[in-house]
């Protein structure tokens, strides 16, 4: 007991470790409090008792931040500095990303680069990346860790649990994913695209999603600049294990097949947070503005949708309006749509859907209606008997198909076995009668010989 009290200073238990080892290992910087937020969404609903936020902060975060400290010790996280909210952020070490990998299941170059002075400069954008992908999970707490708390913190539980899922779990989400243009995923040449975030959750409709997050702190024409990166990465080829050559973002993440519509590059988002003096909406618009080439689809007047092949679906929210609403609600602004819709409408067509969904039920009713006709054709086709003019079965349809020789092709099934019944009894009678014949003309030439060599007088 004395040596793990050692070993682990703080008091932490493995399941605490593994909660900061697998919450860093996603996104490489993050607060006490995100870590909890994340990892145990039921601690937000304890220590309401204390006096202030920040105490009721210190409490809920008191088993996180120890755990923190014991895998400091350890030699697999240290101090990244603060935030500018002076809050301490933690980071992995080599050796703590290499056991976040094992933990979490992905191969070393998945993990993504460690941070540098992230805390020196106030994380301002790994904590807006970090803010992103919990609005987005909308982590639920464990009701049954919360019972015997204050009413008001229960109830404010079961609305969390009540409101609309977020996507994904924590694995579903890795950060600071390099997009290499050339080079390799682990070593990517100058000039690649970083992705922010990158989202995997096709339990829930989302097979590939790339997400990039803004301060408001940077021109526009920088963010455009990105989709010019990120359409070179979607262009690149590579030849998979399978000896196919197909774009290189599709060996690393499955996504569905393109089909015969149309051949569309995997969606961005962009979640801008109004924290420089940029004005959240002015970005939007301006990067709509400067890569109208990237995402602008063409209208389809007859089929009443655009088509966006080779396009990037590039989506736009706010953090706070993403925190409002969640995936769920009107938060998105697809470019080029004038309206804010669900993150799954707004990164989809549901217009291209609505209209392949006609055709494909239009298609099913013709289907019926040419089985139907055909049916209808069949069936005047189908002989009838020659004797009680029933309609042929299809066994005995198709067994005097390839040719009609004899009368009693012409004769259905009963009538058949009837019409060889009665030829049957036919040519027994015959026998019968022939053989009765047959032994009357015998016993009158026996009668014959008989009186034939009859004695005379006797």
């Amino acid at each position: 007991m004395a040596g793990r009290r050692k070993a682990n200073e703080a008091g932490s238990s493995n399941g605490l470790r593994g909660d900061v080892l697998s919450v860093l290992g996603v996104l490489k910087v993050a607060t006490a409090d995100q870590i909890q937020r994340l990892a145990a969404p039921h601690l937000t609903y304890r220590h309401t008792d204390k006096p202030t936020p920040a105490k009721r902060k210190e409490a809920r975060t008191a088993s996180h931040r120890g755990a923190a400290n014991d895998l400091r010790r350890h030699g697999l996280a240290v101090d990244g500095g603060r935030t500018r909210g002076n809050e301490e952020v933690r980071i992995l070490t080599v050796a703590g990303l290499a056991a976040a990998a094992i933990d979490l299941d992905r191969e070393p170059e998945e993990m993504g680069g460690i941070p540098k002075g992230a805390g020196r400069s106030g994380a301002s954008h790994p904590m807006t990346v970090n803010e992103t992908v919990i609005a987005l999970m909308r982590p639920k707490p464990d009701l049954d860790l919360v019972a015997g708390e204050p009413a008001e913190a229960v109830a404010a539980a079961r609305a969390a649990v009540d409101a609309p899922d977020g996507i994904g779990t924590l694995t579903s989400y890795a950060t600071e994913v390099a997009l290499p243009v050339k080079g390799t995923w682990k070593n990517p040449a100058i000039g690649s695209a970083r992705a922010d975030i990158v989202l995997v959750a096709p339990d829930d409709d989302v097979p590939l999603l790339f997400i990039e997050a803004d301060n408001c702190t940077e021109e526009a024409a920088f963010i455009a600049a990105k989709f010019d990166k990120y359409l070179r990465f979607f262009h690149r080829q590579e030849k998979d294990t399978d000896d196919t050559v197909k774009p290189m973002w599709r060996t690393r993440w499955s996504a569905p097949p393109w089909d015969e519509y149309e051949r569309v590059h995997p969606p961005v988002l962009l979640v801008f947070h109004q924290v420089g003096k940029r004005s959240a909406k002015n970005q939007m618009e301006r990067v709509a503005d400067l890569t109208r080439s990237h995402w602008q689809g063409r209208w389809y007047e007859e089929r009443g949708y655009h088509s966006y092949d080779g396009c990037i679906p590039i989506v736009a929210t706010t953090l706070e309006r993403l925190r409002e609403h969640g995936p769920a609600g009107p938060a998105f602004w697809r470019y080029g749509r004038d309206r804010l819709e669900p993150l799954l409408d707004a990164i989809g067509n549901p217009r291209r859907d609505a209209y392949l969904a006609r055709r494909r039920q239009a298609a099913r009713e013709e289907g019926e209606r040419r089985a139907e006709r055909e049916a209808a054709e069949r069936e005047a086709r189908r002989p009838v008997c020659t004797t009680c003019g029933a309609k042929f079965t299809d066994d005995r349809w198709q067994s005097v198909r390839s040719s009609w020789r004899s009368e009693t092709d012409g004769l259905c099934g009963p009538c058949e076995t009837e019409h060889f019944a009665r030829l049957e009894a036919e040519r027994v009678a015959r026998r019968e009668a022939e053989e009765a014949a047959a032994r009357e003309a015998a016993e009158a030439e026996a009668r014959k010989n008989r009186r034939r060599f009859r004695r005379p007088g006797k």
